[in-house]
């Protein structure tokens, strides 16, 4: 049975990052992608001009409307902007409990323009956290959820993911993608017990909505694979060729996107 899995998040127009990405993602993984916009953003691959917010009771509108009518196999979280839509996703999570929700809590872009009000933050780590399988933080988003430094190495990063656990979050990819050296080193927690995962480094500057298609991928294998590390590492895989295959691209002045469909163009 081909997955329908459904994005929440806010837009990108020059397709590298947010719904867009997302979409595209689901697609290369043999998924059905479904999609409530939280945010119209208007930015590219040079950083972010402006953010117009949805008004919580339209996102919930779009969910209901599309819950009532749609099997979701799995659930991607991204951009949610204010304390608003995060309850207003809370709500729906609650009434609806579709299985496999995993949250990448998007706060900072890869430009440095922020992308969740700072006075969010504490609803999205108490009130959403809880409530999802997985969160994809990266090191500076952890130490914004956690209210404390960001790591430098990786030698702390499990004990870390134990204090995103211990704010209630299920599972925990930590993505260490921020720390210095030759490989991309990732924490996977799952069921109490911690496991790095190494990466390939891709060196390119092509890298703009990295985390949205991490993510993105996890939520449409997990239906399709028999546990979370499974889809976890493939998710990683493909990433990686991503990147790899980035430059084959021309898009945008910028920070580049990463090539969604180098399996097939």
């Amino acid at each position: 049975m081909i997955p329908n899995v459904l994005t929440i998040a806010g837009t990108d127009p020059s397709g590298g990052a947010g719904v867009q990405a997302d979409l595209k993602t689901f697609s290369a993984h043999g998924a059905y992608g479904t999609s409530v916009m939280t945010a119209l953003v208007a930015q590219t691959t040079t950083g972010v001009a402006e953010v117009h917010e949805l008004p919580p009771e339209f996102v919930t509108s779009q969910l209901v409307t599309l819950l009532d009518d749609v099997r979701v196999d799995a659930v991607k979280i991204g951009m949610l902007a204010n304390a608003g839509v995060i309850r207003a996703v809370v709500d729906v999570l609650d009434r609806y409990a579709p299985p496999n929700v995993v949250l990448d809590p998007v706060m900072v872009a890869k430009s440095g323009d922020r992308l969740l009000a700072a006075e969010a933050v504490a609803a999205l780590r108490d009130e959403l956290l809880p409530r999802v399988d997985l969160v994809t933080p990266n090191l500076p988003e952890a130490a914004d959820l956690l209210g404390e430094p960001e790591l430098d190495r990786a030698a702390g990063m499990a004990e870390q993911a134990e204090r995103l656990a211990q704010l209630g979050a299920k599972q925990v990819l930590l993505k260490g993608g921020h720390l210095a050296g030759d490989s991309s080193v990732d924490l996977l927690r799952v069921g109490g017990a911690g496991e790095l995962l190494p990466g390939e480094r891709v060196v390119t500057t092509n890298d703009h909505g990295t985390g949205c298609t991490l993510s993105a991928a996890i939520a449409a294998l997990r239906p399709q694979r028999a546990g979370w590390p499974e889809a976890v590492r493939e998710a990683k895989d493909y990433l990686a060729g991503a990147l790899r295959a980035s430059d084959r691209l021309d898009v945008g002045r910028g920070r580049g996107p990463v090539h969604h469909f180098h399996r097939w163009w």
